[in-house]
């Protein structure tokens, strides 16, 4: 079906994105430079994100990406083409920018699907400097970042609704149907940070996640602290924290349907043992499900995560990492990454740690960060410092 969100919906979209998502939930400033990259097949949103950076008193650059490039770029590219690193001008942007805003939006989620995922990774791998320079300057406080999901035909095919009722999940979820939908993300974001400050209360060694299909152990390490309501991606429930990757132990199993690089992994099963992966499985899209834990430290976690059915309103799949790692519906969900972790769960001033320093605390270092998501009901047993124990999510819900 045809269908187009109205304009106050898509000017109220570009106000929390601007006005909220940027700078940790304070929005930008004048004079600022903000970068929004926006994908062809989502070319309505760009105006009125294009305007509200304007009103800020921000300079807004512009990055329109053609649609169906990305296939003709590893079909007819040279490893040498696909490995070439623009040093210069990614270093330029990335000292340039103050904000980015990039928005996630599919003409084709399948168009790399046929393409070897060695040449897939081999454009990853080289650009592993640029994503070191935006964390070190993000990690100073001096460059922040959102993403937004902007709804097509092929997207919502993909969640098996029609075009509409994937619009009204985004609406709903982004609370872009209320009057001020900033105001109504900073009172959400308020609820979540008093769940974090209780977590983080706690004296959490490690953690034991229980499922009818799942037995893992999680330990969280120290110098960590959970996080959440941080502005970023847009919509955001989840609380999460990155753990000593070295502490993951046992098995997991994942309800949800994965979308990475144009290719479909389902039925992902992971068995960890000293931190980890020794086996990795999956009933559809295994081979690129190998080819990315493969990778260079994408076989250790850099995330472990929680959404609280009573926070997120996300009710359906929507074949999008961005929703379906906040999903709620009854009992919210878990999601572990596999890849690089957050510093920022470090609780002291992070721009001042060496990598030596990051390396002895185990926090993962990877170009990969892969969600894996479980909406099954779920028990997850904090086990403290202390020596006791304590029950801090269950039926969907945190305990604290």
């Amino acid at each position: 079906m045809s269908y187009t969100p109205d304009k106050k919906i898509l000017e109220n979209y570009a106000r929390v994105l601007v006005n909220f998502a940027l700078n940790s939930g304070k929005g930008i400033k004048k004079d600022e430079v903000v970068l929004i990259a926006v994908p062809e097949c989502a070319r309505p949103i760009l105006r009125p994100l294009y305007i509200e950076v304007l009103k800020a008193g921000a300079h807004p650059i512009v990055k329109l990406i053609p649609d169906g490039l990305s296939k003709d770029f590893f079909e007819y590219g040279s490893d040498k083409q696909i490995s070439y690193f623009p040093k210069d001008l990614l270093k330029g942007e990335i000292d340039n920018l103050d904000h980015a805003i990039k928005i996630i939006s599919e003409h084709d989620p399948k168009e790399l699907n046929k393409i070897d995922p060695k040449k897939i990774m081999l454009k990853q791998k080289s650009l592993l400097p640029y994503k070191k320079w935006r964390e070190e300057k993000e990690n100073k406080e001096k460059f922040s970042w959102t993403l937004g999901l902007y709804g097509t035909p092929a997207s919502a095919k993909e969640a098996k609704l029609n075009l509409k009722e994937y619009w009204d999940q985004i609406i709903k979820a982004c609370f872009l149907d209320k009057e001020d939908p900033v105001k109504e993300w900073q009172d959400s974001q308020k609820k979540i940070k008093d769940t974090v400050k209780k977590l983080n209360s706690l004296e959490i060694e490690k953690v034991r996640v229980i499922t009818k299909s799942t037995d893992l152990w999680i330990r969280l390490g120290d110098k960590r602290k959970w996080l959440g309501a941080r502005g970023a991606n847009i919509p955001s429930f989840e609380i999460f924290i990155s753990p000593d990757w070295r502490g993951t132990n046992g098995h997991i199993e994942f309800t949800e349907k994965l979308y990475r690089y144009g290719n479909i992994i389902e039925g992902v099963k992971l068995d960890f043992k000293e931190g980890l992966v020794v086996n990795a499985s999956a009933t559809k899209g295994e081979k690129i499900l190998k080819e990315i834990i493969a990778q260079k430290n994408a076989n250790k976690v850099g995330e472990f995560s929680l959404t609280d059915s009573r926070f997120s309103r996300i009710t359906k799949f929507m074949a999008e990492t961005l929703y379906d790692e906040n999903v709620g519906g009854r009992y919210g969900n878990t999601h572990i990454a596999v890849g690089s972790s957050f510093r920022e769960s470090h609780p002291g001033e992070i721009k001042d740690i060496k990598e030596k320093e990051w390396e002895e605390l185990g926090y993962n270092d990877s170009v990969i960060h892969m969600d894996i998501v479980s909406t099954e009901d779920r028990t997850v047993t904090a086990h403290l410092k202390n020596g006791e124990t304590k029950i801090i999510f269950k039926d969907g819900k945190f305990t604290v």
